[in-house]
């Protein structure tokens, strides 16, 4: 590797760590941009803070031109491909071209057809452009939103937090608290990074939870993401998710694709499905759960809710076999971080391959 690579390599390491720096909710991805003179030294960084700032590269532009530095014939080492429409900022494709960048180097090209091509824009400039320069550590960092936007949905993650024996609720309908305070913690670190909450009506008419995102000091975190509540019951006018919080959305539907639309619609990028058991069958069942993060604590019930309603599996051939990517202490708890495969393409039957997918979501939801 000659010292033009390796400096290209760092450079984009940097970047990588700066769009680390965005938040990771919102319609918009984490970005990372470094500009490098042709000697390899940094002329200016930018990253996206997030829907309505300056874009990575502009950040960087400007930064550059705060340093006095001449960007004429530089590289710019991007994350994400440059954006070549306008929206709430301009392309940042024809910003480079403008800025006479010469050369642009890019971890991952962008799967929105609405924001993607800046690639070609350049190459027609005359821009020298080159792609997939660690492009696995560039989705790993666009982490869900990538995965929304290629898919055209949001990305979902279903959280369980059960005892060892795998329930969420003792015999008497008590489940506070089965898991610990730092399990709890995690959880509500993870509500304050996703756009999205969803339970079911049924869960709102027996828990009546607030959902809302809370810093180790029980204080409203910044971010307080949508609280969506899926099913035909109505939301009683005294129920918590009405009181402060992210804003209060109810889907009456029992269809978890009609979820996802919706909420597509309105850019959502990470839904955060915390239950009940009916509405995380329906999700699964449907076949659209991306991600399971498991709180597991060391307790033992016997007997209680389930974490998971019927999924029509009649034997262990059928079971939903679940890759995983984290195991972590918490406590005395356990979190297990598993991801499902591709999603199915045949939506008429469940896992067994006999049971109607969302046969399961009853009025419980």
């Amino acid at each position: 590797m000659d010292q033009a690579d390796e400096a290209l390599r760092r450079a984009m390491a940097r970047a990588l760590e700066l769009a680390r720096r965005g938040p990771a909710h919102g319609p918009n991805p984490r970005v990372g941009c470094v500009l490098l003179s042709a000697d390899g030294r940094t002329l200016g960084e930018g990253w996206h803070r997030g829907a309505g700032t300056p874009h990575a590269e502009v950040m960087a532009l400007d930064d550059a031109r705060e340093r006095g530095a001449d960007v004429r014939g530089a590289t710019a080492v991007v994350t994400l491909e440059p954006c070549d429409h306008t929206g709430r900022t301009g392309p940042c494709s024809r910003a480079l071209i403008d800025a006479g960048v010469a050369r642009v180097a890019i971890a991952v090209e962008d799967p929105n057809p609405v924001a993607s091509g800046g690639a070609a824009r350049l190459r027609d400039a005359g821009v020298d452009v080159l792609t997939g320069i660690a492009a696995d550590e560039g989705r790993l960092v666009l982490g869900p939103w990538w995965h929304a936007v290629a898919r055209g949905r949001p990305f979902v993650t279903l959280k369980l937090a059960t005892s060892l024996d795998g329930r969420v609720a003792a015999a008497d309908g008590s489940s506070r608290w089965i898991t610990s305070q730092e399990s709890r913690q995690d959880a509500h670190a993870l509500r304050a990074e996703v756009d999205a909450i969803a339970v079911g009506a049924g869960t709102v008419q027996v828990d009546d939870p607030a959902l809302t995102a809370r810093d180790a000091d029980g204080a409203l975190a910044a971010h307080q993401p949508l609280r969506v509540v899926v099913g035909r019951r109505p939301v009683p006018p005294s129920a918590r998710l009405r009181g402060e919080g992210g804003e209060l959305v109810h889907v009456s539907t029992h269809d978890p694709r009609e979820v996802l639309a919706l909420l597509h619609e309105r850019e959502v990028r990470h839904l955060l499905v915390e239950g009940g058991p009916t509405l995380a069958a329906a999700f699964l069942r449907a076949g659209v759960v991306d991600e399971v993060r498991a709180y597991v604590a060391p307790v033992l019930l016997g007997a209680g809710l389930p974490a998971v309603s019927d999924l029509g599996i009649e034997s262990i051939d059928g079971a939903l076999r679940l890759e995983p990517r984290e195991v972590r202490r918490l406590g005395p708890d356990v979190l297990v971080v598993s991801r499902l495969g591709p999603p199915r393409t045949d939506h008429s039957t469940g896992p067994s391959g006999t049971a109607p997918l969302i046969r399961t979501a009853s009025e419980e939801i």
